[in-house]
Protein backbone atom coordinates (compact mmCIF):
# COMPACT_ATOMS: atom_id res chain seq x y z
CA UNK A 1 0.00 0.00 0.00
CA UNK A 2 1.31 3.46 -0.68
CA UNK A 3 1.45 6.16 1.95
CA UNK A 4 -1.16 8.86 1.95
CA UNK A 5 -0.28 11.96 0.41
CA UNK A 6 -2.25 14.78 -1.05
CA UNK A 7 -1.95 13.26 -4.46
CA UNK A 8 -3.71 10.42 -3.98
CA UNK A 9 -6.29 11.65 -1.53
CA UNK A 10 -9.68 10.08 -2.58
CA UNK A 11 -13.63 9.63 -1.22
CA UNK A 12 -14.85 6.75 -0.65
CA UNK A 13 -16.25 4.79 -2.92
CA UNK A 14 -20.14 5.70 -3.49
CA UNK A 15 -19.52 8.30 -0.64
CA UNK A 16 -20.13 11.55 -3.03
CA UNK A 17 -22.95 12.03 -5.98
CA UNK A 18 -23.01 14.21 -8.65
CA UNK A 19 -25.40 16.90 -7.85
CA UNK A 20 -28.74 17.11 -9.78
CA UNK A 21 -28.71 18.95 -13.03
CA UNK A 22 -31.82 21.22 -12.81
CA UNK A 23 -34.05 22.25 -16.22
CA UNK A 24 -32.57 19.80 -18.64
CA UNK A 25 -35.23 18.37 -20.13
CA UNK A 26 -38.58 16.45 -18.55
CA UNK A 27 -36.58 13.03 -18.67
CA UNK A 28 -33.83 14.24 -16.31
CA UNK A 29 -36.24 14.05 -13.21
CA UNK A 30 -35.99 17.72 -12.58
CA UNK A 31 -36.96 19.64 -16.09
CA UNK A 32 -39.39 21.86 -16.78
CA UNK A 33 -40.40 23.46 -12.96
CA UNK A 34 -36.93 22.25 -11.54
CA UNK A 35 -38.48 20.95 -8.75
CA UNK A 36 -40.51 24.23 -7.55
CA UNK A 37 -44.22 22.82 -8.71
CA UNK A 38 -46.18 25.29 -10.38
CA UNK A 39 -46.79 29.31 -10.30
CA UNK A 40 -46.57 31.60 -7.57
CA UNK A 41 -44.51 32.96 -4.53
CA UNK A 42 -41.93 29.61 -4.22
CA UNK A 43 -41.68 29.23 -7.63
CA UNK A 44 -39.66 32.32 -8.20
CA UNK A 45 -36.15 32.83 -8.33
CA UNK A 46 -35.24 34.54 -4.58
CA UNK A 47 -37.58 33.55 -2.99
CA UNK A 48 -37.42 33.61 0.96
CA UNK A 49 -40.14 33.31 3.03
CA UNK A 50 -40.08 35.19 7.09
CA UNK A 51 -39.43 32.77 9.81
CA UNK A 52 -43.31 31.65 10.49
CA UNK A 53 -44.74 33.01 7.95
CA UNK A 54 -48.20 31.36 7.61
CA UNK A 55 -49.40 32.92 4.30
CA UNK A 56 -51.11 35.75 5.15
CA UNK A 57 -53.28 33.73 8.42
CA UNK A 58 -52.28 35.17 11.98
CA UNK A 59 -49.05 33.71 12.90
CA UNK A 60 -48.74 31.23 15.90
CA UNK A 61 -46.58 33.50 17.63
CA UNK A 62 -48.77 36.63 17.17
CA UNK A 63 -51.72 34.78 18.13
CA UNK A 64 -50.80 33.12 21.39
CA UNK A 65 -51.22 35.38 25.00
CA UNK A 66 -47.76 36.68 25.91
CA UNK A 67 -46.86 35.97 29.65
CA UNK A 68 -44.25 37.50 31.69
CA UNK A 69 -41.92 39.88 31.65
CA UNK A 70 -37.93 40.29 31.55
CA UNK A 71 -36.35 42.97 34.17
CA UNK A 72 -34.14 45.47 32.80
CA UNK A 73 -32.16 45.57 35.86
CA UNK A 74 -31.64 41.77 35.69
CA UNK A 75 -30.12 42.10 31.74
CA UNK A 76 -27.87 45.17 33.00
CA UNK A 77 -25.64 43.43 35.30
CA UNK A 78 -25.59 45.86 37.91
CA UNK A 79 -27.84 43.97 40.27
CA UNK A 80 -27.44 40.63 39.28
CA UNK A 81 -25.77 38.03 41.46
CA UNK A 82 -24.32 35.04 41.15
CA UNK A 83 -26.23 32.42 43.89
CA UNK A 84 -24.18 30.25 46.24
CA UNK A 85 -25.64 27.75 48.71
CA UNK A 86 -24.62 26.22 51.93
CA UNK A 87 -23.89 22.92 50.09
CA UNK A 88 -21.51 24.02 48.01
CA UNK A 89 -19.83 26.30 50.76
CA UNK A 90 -19.21 23.45 52.74
CA UNK A 91 -17.39 21.53 49.48
CA UNK A 92 -14.79 24.08 49.86
CA UNK A 93 -11.72 23.83 52.27
CA UNK A 94 -10.75 25.73 54.86
CA UNK A 95 -12.20 28.13 57.31
CA UNK A 96 -11.87 31.59 55.23
CA UNK A 97 -14.01 31.52 52.28
CA UNK A 98 -13.70 34.30 50.00
CA UNK A 99 -14.63 35.12 46.44
CA UNK A 100 -11.85 34.24 44.81
CA UNK A 101 -12.13 30.41 46.44
CA UNK A 102 -15.69 30.67 45.36
CA UNK A 103 -14.34 31.27 41.80
CA UNK A 104 -11.64 28.61 41.89
CA UNK A 105 -14.11 26.04 43.09
CA UNK A 106 -16.65 26.82 40.23
CA UNK A 107 -20.01 27.97 41.85
CA UNK A 108 -20.18 31.09 40.68
CA UNK A 109 -20.10 32.71 36.71
CA UNK A 110 -17.82 35.44 35.91
CA UNK A 111 -20.61 37.10 33.97
CA UNK A 112 -22.21 37.89 37.39
CA UNK A 113 -20.22 40.30 38.86
CA UNK A 114 -21.61 40.31 43.01
CA UNK A 115 -21.83 37.06 44.81
CA UNK A 116 -24.77 36.41 47.41
CA UNK A 117 -25.37 33.67 49.47
CA UNK A 118 -28.26 31.94 50.53
CA UNK A 119 -29.00 29.26 53.28
CA UNK A 120 -30.13 25.89 50.99
CA UNK A 121 -28.60 23.00 52.62
CA UNK A 122 -26.83 22.25 56.07
CA UNK A 123 -23.91 24.58 57.17
CA UNK A 124 -21.65 21.77 58.99
CA UNK A 125 -18.58 23.79 59.74
CA UNK A 126 -17.74 27.01 61.31
CA UNK A 127 -16.59 29.76 58.01
CA UNK A 128 -15.81 33.41 57.92
CA UNK A 129 -16.89 34.76 54.69
CA UNK A 130 -17.05 37.44 52.40
CA UNK A 131 -19.41 38.29 50.08
CA UNK A 132 -21.27 40.81 48.40
CA UNK A 133 -24.51 39.66 50.04
CA UNK A 134 -26.13 37.41 51.94
CA UNK A 135 -30.01 36.91 52.76
CA UNK A 136 -30.77 37.21 56.36
CA UNK A 137 -31.37 33.62 57.45
CA UNK A 138 -27.59 32.67 55.91
CA UNK A 139 -26.16 35.61 57.87
CA UNK A 140 -27.85 34.17 61.19
CA UNK A 141 -27.23 30.27 60.22
CA UNK A 142 -23.62 31.56 59.32
CA UNK A 143 -23.28 33.19 63.19
CA UNK A 144 -24.91 30.32 64.94
CA UNK A 145 -22.41 28.13 63.75
CA UNK A 146 -19.80 30.46 64.79
CA UNK A 147 -18.70 31.61 61.69
CA UNK A 148 -18.66 35.45 60.70
CA UNK A 149 -20.20 37.20 57.39
CA UNK A 150 -17.64 40.13 55.95
CA UNK A 151 -19.93 42.60 53.48
CA UNK A 152 -17.62 43.13 50.67
CA UNK A 153 -18.34 46.41 48.46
Amino acid sequence: MDTINLSNLAPQKGSTHRKKRLGFGDGSGKGKTCGKGGKGQRGRSGFSLMTGFEGGQMPLYRRLPKRGFTSRKRTLGKNTYSIVNFDQLSRIEGEEITIEKIKEAGFIKSSAPRVKILAVGELSKKISIQAHAASKSAIAAIEKAGGEFKLVS
